[in-house]
């Protein structure tokens, strides 16, 4: 039984909640896998085709679990207890993001609240964001003494550049939801009541439209944004 989310079906609308609030939703090895065999239980069930990601409480996912170094002041230390743990997980958080970019079904990130670090690689590596207004979203990373991690990277300087980018990961700048709806890092802000059921209306939307029309075009634009051919529609898919 999954322990830190919740993965509900509503007929070709699957709902996907990150349930830890009491410890802001956090990420590590044993989070990260669980979260990929839910990825691989999504991805299998052929009737869903949009997926809405979400958090409880009012974090959508606060990143690395750093109760680990909690306490600490001294940097180098800090970094001396991170660094390894940070290495195993973020092989396991890299397969998560490129689940959520690569698979069939739609994924819709509907931000309750704060995005930091590896939550926020989540959510950026969904296809659409809605925040709510009170969301802020950063990359501690550097701060912490390790480099951002190259697949967070890239999902970042995919939507800025890298000269934004550049700034945002070495500054370890805090985004408030507007200026990331500016910046096309969120594709939507509304407040707290409205999120879900902004979330669902996209949902039962997409939901509604040709299944392999979305999915070939979806999968087109990933391609193409990563510089590569566009493969026949045919040998794209798993699903009729």
């Amino acid at each position: 039984m999954p322990e830190h989310f919740l993965l509900e079906k509503d007929g070709t609308i699957a709902t996907l909640t990150f349930n830890r609030p009491e410890k802001r939703n956090p990420l590590n090895e044993d989070i990260a896998l669980e979260l990929e065999r839910l990825q691989y239980q999504i991805r299998d069930d052929a009737d869903i085709r949009v997926v809405v990601f979400t958090g409880t409480g009012n974090t959508f996912s606060a990143g690395a679990d750093l109760s680990p170094i909690r306490g600490i002041s001294d940097r180098q230390e800090r970094r001396k207890i991170f660094a390894p743990l940070g290495k195993r997980w973020t092989r396991a958080i890299a397969r998560t993001l490129d689940m959520f970019a690569n698979m069939e079904p739609v994924v819709i990130a509907a931000i309750n609240g704060y995005a930091i670090g590896g939550g926020w690689s989540l959510a950026l590596a969904c296809d659409f964001r809605i925040a709510v207004e009170e969301a802020e979203f950063w990359f501690p990373e550097v701060d912490l003494g390790v480099p951002l991690s190259p697949p967070s990277t890239a999902l970042l300087v995919a939507n800025v550049g890298p000269n934004r980018a550049k700034d945002i990961i070495l500054n370890c700048r805090h985004l408030k939801a507007d200026e990331a709806l500016q910046l096309g890092l969120v594709n939507q802000v509304v407040t707290q009541a409205e999120l879900l059921p902004t979330a669902y209306a996209l949902a039962r939307s997409l939901a509604d439209k040709n299944p392999t029309a979305v999915m070939v075009s979806k999968a087109t634009v990933n391609s193409l944004a990563r510089g590569n051919t566009v493969l026949r529609p045919d040998l794209m898919f798993t699903r009729e």
